[in-house]
C-alpha cells in the first residue's frame, strides 16, 4: 500500500484513494454517529469492494447510512466500538452471532486510537476496574443460540497512587479515514465542533490516513495555532465538491411546533 508524500497530497477522487485497500484491513473511522463521518470516503470503499474489514469507530452508522452502509453488504467482520447505537442491522448482527464486536468505554476507546499514533503501547486507566471490562467475560460473539461464542478476557490491573487501574493495549489500525472541515496540501487539517470528536485520534492511528475536506487551502492559509492535526499524519487528501461539502445527515430529527409571537 503506497503513501503519497510531498506538500501536495490530493488525489484525484475518493475512489483513487481507496483503491489499495485490502480485504481484511483494519479501519479506523472518524465521526460520532453520523457527526463528522467520511462520507463519501465510505461509499467509495463500498463501490470498491474490499471485505473482511476490522472497524474501528465510535459506533457503526446507522441503518441505510455512514459505517452502516459496509455492514449491510457483510464488509465488516469485527467491530471495536463504544456502543451499537441506532442501528438495528448492527444489533441484529452482533446477537445473531454473524459479527465480532469489542464493546470499549468511548473515552477509553478514544485514547487507544491517540495512544496507538503516538507510539505508546499501552496505558493503564481506572475506568472499568471492578467490570467485565478488567475482569473479562465481555461477550464479544456470539453463537446463533444465543450462547457465547467468545468472550473478552481479563486484563491486567494495578495500583497508582492508591487508584486500581486496568492496561488497555493502544490500537494501530492499517488505514484511517478521516472528515475535515479545511485542510491545506499538506494535510494540516481543521475539524468544525463536534466534528473534532473522534476524527484526531482515529487520524492518528492510521498507518495510512485518508482525509476528504470539505475545503482545501494552500499550504500557509492555516495559521499553525489553528491546526488540530498535523499534516504528519495524513498520506492522502480527497476534496470535496461544495455540493459534496453540504450533503450531510443527522441520525435523528426532532421538532416541535414554533409558537407564535404577539405583536
Amino acid at each position: 500500500m503506497s503513501t503519497r508524500t510531498g506538500l501536495d497530497k490530493v488525489v484525484p477522487s475518493a475512489a483513487d484513494a481507496v483503491a489499495d485497500i485490502a480485504p481484511g484491513s483494519s479501519l479506523a473511522v472518524g465521526g460520532f454517529g453520523l457527526v463528522g463521518i467520511p462520507w463519501f470516503t465510505i461509499a467509495a470503499l463500498l463501490d470498491q469492494g474490499a471485505d473482511d474489514l476490522t472497524v474501528v469507530s465510535n459506533n457503526c452508522g446507522v441503518d441505510g447510512a455512514g459505517l452502516g452502509l459496509l455492514l449491510e453488504a457483510r464488509r465488516i467482520t469485527r467491530v471495536i466500538a463504544s456502543y451499537v447505537g441506532e442501528n438495528k442491522e448492527f444489533a441484529r448482527q452482533y446477537l445473531a452471532g454473524e459479527l465480532t464486536v469489542e464493546l470499549t468505554p468511548q473515552g477509553t476507546l478514544a485514547e487507544r486510537m491517540r495512544a496507538g499514533g503516538a507510539g505508546i503501547g499501552a496505558f493503564f486507566t481506572p475506568t472499568g476496574v471492578g467490570t467485565m471490562v478488567a475482569e473479562g467475560g465481555l461477550p464479544w460473539r456470539y453463537h446463533p443460540d444465543g450462547s457465547v461464542a467468545l468472550a473478552s478476557e481479563p486484563k491486567e490491573v494495578r495500583t497508582f497512587h492508591g487508584t486500581e487501574m486496568v492496561l488497555e493495549e493502544s490500537i494501530v489500525t492499517d488505514v484511517a479515514i478521516v472528515r475535515a472541515a479545511k485542510v491545506d496540501r499538506a494535510g494540516n487539517c481543521v475539524f468544525h465542533a463536534s466534528a473534532r470528536n473522534f476524527n484526531i485520534p482515529a487520524a492518528m492511528s492510521g498507518r495510512l490516513t485518508i482525509v476528504e475536506a470539505e475545503e482545501v487551502v494552500e499550504v500557509g492559509e492555516i495559521a499553525p495555532d489553528d491546526v488540530h492535526l498535523p499534516g504528519v499524519f495524513v498520506q492522502r487528501i480527497v476534496e470535496l465538491t461544495p455540493e459534496q461539502a453540504r450533503d450531510k445527515d443527522i441520525e435523528k430529527r426532532t421538532t416541535r411546533p414554533r409558537e407564535e409571537v404577539s405583536a
